[in-house]
């Protein structure tokens, strides 16, 4: 099988520090090669050199890549450009932000077609429609003249990929391309990036932090570590017989722990959720009439014990944040009831609610846009105990009761005078987590906590939580809809579809016999890890 493009001893320095140190791959043609490695282990800086996009203050210090044994470094700048697009092209994690938002997404494909091939407008037009047919978007003449914003999720990452097949590449570079989807909408695009691997002997760099995506997609894998490839294997063998202890480490982490946490007697409820309805009125016409309702939650029961854990699980809509919303009282509640301790939180004033507000915290999804970037670290802890009462008065005992939190969450003590964008995003997790423990809470409700980290960091964080739960009997209502996580975190799960529950059970029930439909689609969506040895 001949090689279609080749990495030789790569190495990359920003003034005399190393980003890559003699970095060697190759890939076949048809071959999908999988980049696997944490954030900042150098995969998309791999990506960057090979398209040649490297910020200027990074140079390459050694080594060479070659497409079809032309080398890339040597080609001027005028004839790189005919290439990226053309023979090399790349698919982007966050499909909202790499679309034009002023362009139809017609016009977008229609641009690379029109730059690479000059093909005649009624050609181009034609010849789009057949890639979005190709990449399986509904209603292709329709979806022409639409706009990204009119797109959900999984379409736009079609557009992505008809955009980057556009010109018939040798390569494709897929960066993270389902990290941003649903289980059921990443099944689908890799399905399809298969398919169109399959039907045009296309060669696929697939770069994830994803174990069990790996699994799934990749032919070979090569696990990069502080810009170092450490293993390549083809994939059976690194699944069965991995080598590098660091490999052995990302495998045990991606496949977590299974255990199930049930207890007898029956526990006290600290939460109890009945007939839960939020609906959001849709208005239309000059007066804003309201013309039918959007029903977000539709009739949801659930309790929490103390101490205990439920998974809430599904796809983006279908419900599961608007309820996290509405036990926090930031959502206004149609019908039914939200008990804390026995009492009816939507009965109280903002008055009577700020000793709840103490009691139930929220860890959010993106740790980045979490943390106000003015304030430092001790700040940020500091204005919820402040703001609620809680914990010592003057300042002297509260820097102590921070830099003890701190602790808790395997952070420093001196990390208390840092700012936050001095920190990775696990460790912006972490401060989330100390932030809402500040306040001595009963619940935490856990907002995607994990989404944007990477599986090692993801595994540091849940261990964290499970260990905070069994020293202080804290609960937690976890919101996510990455099913990989549930059996490590999870005592009961409730699998929501467009508003309402549609199982509940023991977290071992629901995931190894799961009786409805939809959590069965789920699960046999999801990307699973072989049986390692």
């Amino acid at each position: 099988m001949s090689s279609i493009l080749s990495v030789k001893d790569l190495s990359l320095i920003i003034q005399r520090e190393k980003l890559l140190k003699s970095v060697s791959f190759e890939i076949k043609r048809g071959e999908i090669f999988a980049l696997v490695g944490e954030s900042g282990s150098g995969k998309s800086l791999t990506s960057l050199a090979i398209m040649r996009l490297l910020p200027d203050v990074v140079s390459v210090s050694s080594g060479d890549i070659k497409l079809k044994n032309n080398s890339l470094f040597a080609l001027p700048e005028s004839q790189m450009q005919k290439i990226r697009g053309k023979s090399i092209a790349m698919i982007f994690q966050e499909p909202m932000s790499a679309l034009n938002p002023v362009m139809t997404v017609g016009d977008q494909v229609a641009e690379v077609i029109k730059i690479h091939l000059g093909l005649k407008k009624d050609a181009i037009k034609k010849k789009v429609i057949s890639l979005f047919e190709e990449v399986a978007l509904k209603d292709p003449h329709e979806r022409y003249n639409w706009y990204p914003h009119q797109l959900s999720g999984g379409q736009k990452q079609r557009v992505m990929i008809a955009i980057a097949l556009a010109c018939e590449p040798d390569l494709l570079i897929a960066d993270e391309p389902t990290t941003a989807l649903d289980v059921t909408i990443q099944a689908e695009i890799l399905k399809l990036l298969k398919k169109i691997r399959a039907q045009r002997n296309l060669s696929i760099l697939f770069i994830t932090h994803d174990m069990a995506v790996v699994a799934q997609m990749a032919d070979r894998v090569a696990v990069m570590r502080y810009g170092e490839i450490l293993e390549q294997a083809d994939c059976e063998a690194f699944f069965n017989h991995p080598q590098h202890p660091y490999t052995k480490s990302l495998l045990k982490d991606a496949m977590g722990s299974k255990e199930d946490r049930e207890t007898g007697g029956e526990p006290d409820r600290l939460l109890e959720v009945e007939d839960l309805k939020v609906y959001f009125p849709i208005k239309k016409g000059f007066f804003q009439r309201t013309v039918g309702y959007v029903k977000a939650v539709d009739g949801v029961s659930f309790s929490i014990p103390k101490g205990k854990t439920l998974a809430l699980v599904g796809e983006s809509g279908s419900g599961k944040s608007t309820i996290g919303q509405a036990i926090l009282s930031l959502v206004h509640i149609t019908d039914g009831t939200v008990k804390f301790e026995n009492q009816n939180l939507g009965r109280l004033s903002e008055a009577e609610l700020k000793p709840y507000r103490r009691k139930i915290q929220v860890v959010f999804q993106d740790p980045f846009s979490a943390l106000n970037p003015r304030m430092t670290i001790g700040d940020i802890i500091r204005e919820g105990m402040v703001s609620l009462g809680v914990g010592p008065k003057d300042r002297a005992s509260q820097d102590e009761h921070i830099k003890e939190l701190l602790l808790k969450v395997d952070l420093k003590a001196e990390h208390a005078h840092r700012y936050p964008h001095e920190f990775s995003g696990g460790q912006r997790q972490r401060i989330g987590i100390a932030r809402a423990l500040a306040v001595e809470p009963e619940l935490i409700i856990c907002d995607e906590p994990t989404s944007a980290l990477d599986v090692s960091v993801r595994s540091q964080v849940l261990k964290l939580l499970k260990k905070l739960q069994q020293e202080s009997r804290v609960s937690y209502l976890f919101i996510t809809h990455d099913l990989s996580i549930v059996p490590t975190i999870a005592d009961e799960v409730a699998v929501m579809k467009e508003g309402k529950i549609v199982e509940h059970g023991s977290m071992l029930n629901v995931m190894e016999t799961p009786q409805h439909a939809y959590t069965k689609k789920l699960l046999e969506s999801a990307p699973k890890l072989p049986n390692t040895k």
